[in-house]
């Protein structure tokens, strides 16, 4: 595996860090940069909730928090959705995306400081000796290898002017087989059908970004063109024309968004022409971010969300929605509307000086959109800050859905950034399945179940094998009352349709559901932020929480029709938590409402900001 591959021409490194991108980096951005290198020198990180100390010298395979190691043998043999067989795989593919190491990698550029650079050198190293090419649980997926190798490429980019910089890479035959195998993996096997959203991104991505960078190979334009026309194709199919994800899930819009904007610096670098439709797709991506945001910066927690990035140069601290905005205005200019960006980052300055800005013969919007009909997303804002997302699009991408949540009509409230009315979040894939099917269900969100039962019909924890159909019937942003309607057939034999009103001079949110069709048990469910205690008595909640210091609250007024009761922190059956990230989970207030539906009155709920 260590042979250069047959007509490999002597390779030559010219990807390099512009000149002043460095000392464009804010001193606070290089200071959280620097400590967080520090702690990963002493060994010490943090993947999903489990903390480690073992960095210094890593088992590439083992799983801390099973304390099980992935088998050997040939990658498509290891059996990685079993837990029991291989460990938990996120956990052992995390670290491996070797994003830590552009970290490290960043510290060196930015501080000249040679033990950082020693740390990759020695970490690559001896990943490419525990992994030879095809064996073992880090060739597997394909999104894998395409995150891994932009680390790769920025690792070599930020480690230029250390002396070991051309053996660890172009000089080693053991790197340049390395990069070859992955290069030609994800050419071979790339994702189809279903499985052909953000990983097909991912692939196409990594793909594209190594054979610029480390263009040394008879394939490597072969390889660029097929990348970069796959690029195209998935990053339009993933994307509405709103510019917001189609897989519905947040996250998964900022690793898209990430991703594409690392590929076409690297094109941008090496002199390949882009498309001005894939440039255009990361614009109206990135308007839309501007637009969803809420006044913290924060977007909605809808879908999916697995803590997944496609470039990390910055430590702990940095925003990573304020960094993706100050690189789009870096890159593509901010709109009048745009919300203001006051945080620093690494990121931006180093990966905004290598993308050319192209000029684009697009209409951008001219005030802030607050409905995306194609998405079926409307927010509708109040005074002091009050944001509130309304879900009435599709249920998700292609048909699995493999990232879609049973939360249709589901709303998300927030006073001042602080999570009221919350989306509890993702917490867990592949293994402890009942609190997947917990946190991607129906109950699991801000809606209403019939009969106990989800709004869509899972088959596994990334297939849905029914889809609820919703549909907006109106969506009015602006005057002094907000209104949105939608309705979805999800319930078979029943409608759900709900109503949302914001009103400006009283503050108040209110939600009116109603059930079209026969008698059937009602669960009218709402989660509350983690920082919100409820004082419940009958059907009258009074909230209360702390902004910056200050004491905020709010009265929650429930449908008396139905019998009221909260839970928090359950686990038999899971009820009553809140996911910040991957991997984690804090118990929250939750508030379940039981009864009948009638088709002749509906459930009206208040929720009234105070002070």
């Amino acid at each position: 595996a260590a042979r250069r591959p047959r007509g490999e021409r002597r390779p030559l490194h010219r990807g390099r860090v512009p000149a002043g991108a460095v000392q464009a980096v804010a001193p606070d951005a290089v200071q959280r940069l620097v400590q967080e290198a520090d702690r990963l020198m002493a060994g010490h990180a943090e993947f999903f909730g489990v903390v480690r100390r073992d960095l210094a010298d890593p088992d590439w395979w083992y799983d801390p928090r099973t304390g099980r190691r992935a088998p050997g043998g040939h990658a498509f043999d290891v059996p990685y959705r079993d837990e029991e067989a291989a460990g938990d795989i996120k956990q052992i593919w995390e670290p491996s995306r070797h994003q830590y190491l552009t970290v490290l990698a960043a510290a060196y550029a930015l501080t000249g400081d040679e033990r950082y650079a020693e740390r990759v050198a020695a970490q690559l190293r001896s990943w490419w000796a525990a992994n030879p090419p095809l064996r073992g649980v880090h060739w597997i997926s394909g999104i894998e290898l395409g995150i891994r190798l932009v680390s790769w490429v920025w690792i070599r980019r930020l480690l230029e002017g250390w002396p070991g910089a051309a053996a660890l890479f172009e000089d080693s035959a053991v790197a340049r087989a390395q990069i070859w195998h992955h290069q030609r993996w994800l050419a071979a096997f790339p994702s189809r059908g279903s499985s052909a959203n953000n990983h097909a991104v991912a692939e196409a991505a990594g793909q594209l970004a190594a054979a610029c960078a480390f263009g040394w190979f008879p394939a490597s334009a072969r390889w660029r063109a097929g990348a970069l026309r796959s690029l195209e194709r998935h990053l339009r199919a993933n994307t509405f024309g709103s510019g917001l994800n189609r897989e519905l899930a947040t996250e998964y819009h900022g690793l898209v968004l990430e991703l594409g904007l690392a590929a076409v610096a690297e094109a941008d670098t090496a002199g390949v022409a882009v498309p001005a439709a894939v440039r255009l797709v990361l614009l109206r991506m990135t308007d839309a971010l501007a637009a969803v945001v809420d006044g913290r910066l924060r977007p909605p927690r809808q879908g999916d969300a697995d803590d997944g990035h496609g470039l990390v140069l910055d430590g702990p601290g940095t925003d990573r929605w304020a960094s993706l905005l100050a690189t789009g205005e870096a890159v593509f200019g901010r709109l009048a509307w745009w919300p203001r960006v006051t945080g620093t980052d690494v990121r931006t300055p180093l990966l905004a000086a290598l993308l050319t800005r192209a000029a684009l013969s697009a209409a951008r919007p001219a005030s802030r959109p607050d409905h995306f009909a194609d998405a079926g997303l409307t927010l509708l804002r109040g005074p002091g800050e009050i944001w509130c997302r309304c879900d009435g699009g599709p249920h998700g991408f292609l048909s699995i859905a493999a990232h879609a949540h049973a939360d249709a009509l589901a709303v998300e409230v927030r006073h001042d950034g602080v999570d009221v009315l919350a989306d509890p979040g993702t917490y867990c894939y592949h293994d402890r399945p009942e609190w997947r099917r917990y946190f991607r269900s129906t109950l699991g969100h801000n809606t209403l179940t019939l009969d106990g039962a989800d709004q869509s019909a899972s088959g596994g924890p990334f297939l849905w094998t029914r889809h609820a159909r919703s549909r907006v019937l109106a969506a009015e942003t602006s005057g002094g009352v907000a209104r949105w309607c939608a309705e979805h057939d999800g319930y078979r034999g029943s409608v759900h349709r709900r109503r949302v009103e914001l009103t400006a001079a009283s503050r108040e949110v209110r939600i009116t559901d109603e059930v079209r069709g026969p008698r059937r048990t009602v669960r009218l469910v709402f989660h509350l932020g983690p920082g919100v205690a409820a004082d419940l008595a009958g059907n009258r909640a009074v909230l209360t929480w702390t902004r910056d210091g200050e004491g905020r609250g709010a009265v929650l007024d429930l449908p008396d029709r139905l019998d009221w009761r909260a839970h928090r922190g359950e686990s038999q059956p899971p009820l009553g938590w809140y996911s910040a990230g991957f991997g984690r989970k804090e118990p929250a207030t939750t508030l379940v409402g039981t009864g009948r539906s009638d088709a002749t009155e509906g459930f009206t709920t208040v929720l009234g900001f105070r002070g």
